[in-house]
């Protein structure tokens, strides 16, 4: 089959498509054939040899897809040509990813679902409609009719956030640091969009005078302890991302949390999407309720470090999605 290989970190010419041997899964495990995927920071990272002592080369990176069965033990529940999604849990970090005509991957890790939905559509969503659902759900238990700050909202995360939870009945208040995307906060059903210079705390009491119910955290620890003073008594702050580069913060005392206010994280894996909510997105998405913000579909594993390029770069808000025509 044909794929992409990191046989040694560096630049974007470390994206080689080769033809390699066709990966034959292990009992528990499901091959699948690859119709799209969706390029992410964390890839970009392992192409530069900058993620953990996790990741072993050479590697097929990609950390997830969606397509149809291909192989599967008849125990597991799925059957060839089924669609289903897969994503994390080692996937293109410790074994081989994505970008790749196939892939196996663990049984457990793999969600089954049915749509009409084009393939890039549904290959930008895994990850991220993962993160952000788990976050909403798990980090926040948002409810309908409450308010949510999304902090770093023109991510790919932050958008899928703001459209679910509008989708829930929630207020969405959502950051940008440039003024002119704040018209893809409001195209995502923001109803507050925030120009971010650095501290919105002073914004948010603004508009919300008691806080706000619920924070996603995107950017990071360089801005957590302004975020924290944007929530209310018994309010959750909910620390997800580090757009900003900063996981930590020096000298960390718990009493830089203002009194009441809760601070939790999320970092999940697939089994926090369950199938019927990823059906129930997608269906959703169908609709028109939900938006999938894909912001451009690359043609072929040739095109690859051109996604990586854009995905460093920036410049175009949501999801750059590789989309292989057979």
């Amino acid at each position: 089959m044909r794929a992409v290989v990191v046989t040694e970190p560096g630049g974007l010419d470390a994206l080689q498509v080769t033809t390699v041997p066709m990966p034959e899964p292990q009992p528990g495990w499901v091959r699948i054939k690859v119709k799209a995927f969706g390029v992410n920071e964390s890839e970009v990272t392992t192409r530069k040899g900058e993620s953990d002592p996790e990741v072993t080369y050479p590697r097929i990176p990609g950390i997830e897809g969606v397509g149809v069965v291909d192989q599967a033990d008849e125990d597991s529940g799925l059957r060839p040509g089924q669609q289903v999604a897969t994503m994390m849990g080692g996937m293109g970090r410790s074994f081989d990813g994505s970008y790749a005509q196939y892939v196996t991957v663990p049984a457990g890790q793999v969600i089954p679902f049915e749509t009409g939905l084009p393939w890039e559509v549904a290959g930008a969503l895994p990850e991220m409609f993962q993160t952000a659902y788990g976050s909403l759900a798990t980090g926040l238990g948002l409810q309908a009719g409450q308010t949510l700050l999304i902090r770093g909202g023109t991510s790919t995360v932050g958008l899928s956030a703001a459209t679910i939870a509008k989708d829930l009945g929630a207020t969405v208040l959502s950051t940008t640091r440039s003024p002119e995307r704040a018209r893809e906060l409001r195209a995502a059903g923001v109803d507050h969009p925030l120009l971010d210079h650095g501290t919105i705390a002073d914004q948010v009491r603004e508009l919300m005078p008691d806080g706000v119910d619920a924070v996603l955290e995107l950017v990071g620890c360089s801005v957590l302890a302004d975020t924290l003073r944007t929530v209310r008594h018994h309010g959750t702050v909910c620390f997800t991302g580090a757009l900003a580069g900063q996981w930590t913060i020096p000298d960390f005392t718990p009493f830089m949390i203002p009194n009441g206010v809760r601070l939790t994280s999320y970092a999940g894996e697939a089994t926090d999407l369950p199938a019927q909510v990823f059906q129930q997105q997608l269906h959703a998405i169908a609709a028109g309720r939900l938006k999938a913000p894909v912001a451009k579909v690359h043609h072929g594993l040739e095109q690859v470090r051109a996604a990586q390029a854009d995905v460093e770069a920036g410049t175009t808000p949501g999801k750059h999605v590789v989309l292989l025509d057979d």
